[in-house]
């Protein structure tokens, strides 16, 4: 029964990417049917984002008084009828309408199963669901490249995945009472969990360094993400075409990173593993930064995807052991909230310090981070020792 509701969640976390990086590769075919500006995908991914933040931010009442397994299918439902709606909106409006629920329903379900995970299973586990995260996120735009290609409009694109939502719905709605089982199967000797307001939250020990943690990480990874390519092209004059694939190799850090993560964080632990990850992350960083061939920014590029990809899912994992189980849920919904306002934020930040400066400071920005989150994160495991 657990192999059974361990599975659920490795393909809900699927689902969790699917529609993240949707909009980007679909919006160059759907911007001249709104008669708007290329610009205005910025407009939705706000949206988005703003419901994400306030959805984490109250994920923790929410999930007292539905539980886990109801708060992450009714949160998918969400999803899935945003994409439907999605698919058959004829204005700009209703695009921005539908992603209030597309931003609702994706900040609930993150915080519900991280925090789920983090209590009941190994942090190998968390590390491979955000792996398969990781597959979610490029199968969303790859299914939407094949509708495209075959001669279908970006409205297909959004129906396939949305349908694939639906699917997992049932899914989940049939797993109930496993979630139930499990819930019960830990109840017995576990600490009560306390239901702790916003303020109360950041008074915790710790939990003030912890916060600004994941908004450092981020903002390096979606900064990172984001500005790759034009890094690559406007200041080491690469072509856009191998740019563009470059880029895409630091998602694959990423993800091949957690999944070998896997391997070897439950006997390194999650402090140990977050260690590890900034300290890639930085050498990363350091060899973009040399006056080596181009060859070196890709491997730069690499390596931090490497380092980025234990830090995430260790940080999430060790939030129980950090401030307790029975406090765990209030603190994830504001590590959920604080990680989405970073890579909200801060790669447009650097979009216009690029304007203003140079593009060059793309590495030195990232640095910036990835020095503040070392210092936080050892702040708060002093707190912790």
């Amino acid at each position: 029964m657990t192999s059974i509701l361990l599975a659920v969640i490795y393909i809900a976390f699927i689902s969790l990417g699917l529609p993240d990086s949707i909009l980007g590769s679909a919006w160059p075919t759907m911007y001249g049917e709104f008669n708007v500006a290329v610009s205005y995908a910025g407009i939705i991914s706000m949206i988005i984002a703003g419901g994400t933040i306030v959805s984490s931010l109250f994920s923790d009442k929410v999930i007292r008084r539905l539980g886990t397994g109801l708060v992450t299918t009714i949160s998918v439902a969400m999803t899935a009828v945003a994409l439907m709606g999605f698919a058959y909106s004829g204005s700009f409006w209703q695009l921005c309408l539908w992603g209030i629920p597309y931003g609702l329903g994706a900040g609930s379900v993150d915080a519900a199963l991280n925090n789920f995970v983090a209590l009941h299973y190994k942090s190998r586990h968390m590390s491979w669901l955000h792996c398969f995260w990781g597959i979610g996120a490029t199968a969303g735009p790859f299914i939407m490249g094949l509708c495209l290609t075959n001669g279908l409009r970006w409205n297909s694109g959004y129906q396939t995945i949305g349908i694939i939502q639906i699917i997992l719905v049932a899914g989940l709605v049939l797993s109930l009472p496993l979630w139930k089982a499990k819930h019960k199967e830990n109840k017995d000797g576990a600490v009560e969990s306390k239901s702790l307001s916003l303020k109360q939250t950041i008074k915790l020990p710790g939990a003030k360094a912890i916060l600004v943690a994941f908004l450092c990480y981020c903002s390096i990874e979606s900064t990172a993400g984001l500005w790759a390519s034009s890094y690559m092209v406007l200041y080491k004059g690469i072509n856009p075409q191998t740019a563009a694939k470059w880029a895409s190799l630091f998602y694959l850090g990423i993800t091949i990173g957690r999944f070998i993560s896997g391997f070897i964080t439950d006997k390194l632990g999650d402090k140990n593993m977050v260690r590890l990850g900034q300290v890639l992350a930085a050498i990363g960083i350091m060899v973009m930064l040399l006056p080596l061939s181009n060859t070196a920014t890709l491997v730069g590029l690499i390596l931090l995807g490497l380092g980025c990809a234990p830090i995430y899912p260790s940080l999430l994992h060790a939030t129980p052991d950090n401030f307790g189980a029975d406090k765990s849920q209030s603190i994830m919904g504001m590590q959920m909230a604080c990680a989405y306002v970073g890579s909200t934020i801060m790669p447009p930040i650097f979009g216009f310090l690029a304007d203003i400066i140079s593009i060059q400071l793309y590495p030195f920005y990232m640095m910036i981070f990835v020095v503040l989150m070392v210092v936080m994160v050892e702040r708060m495991n002093k707190v912790h020792n």
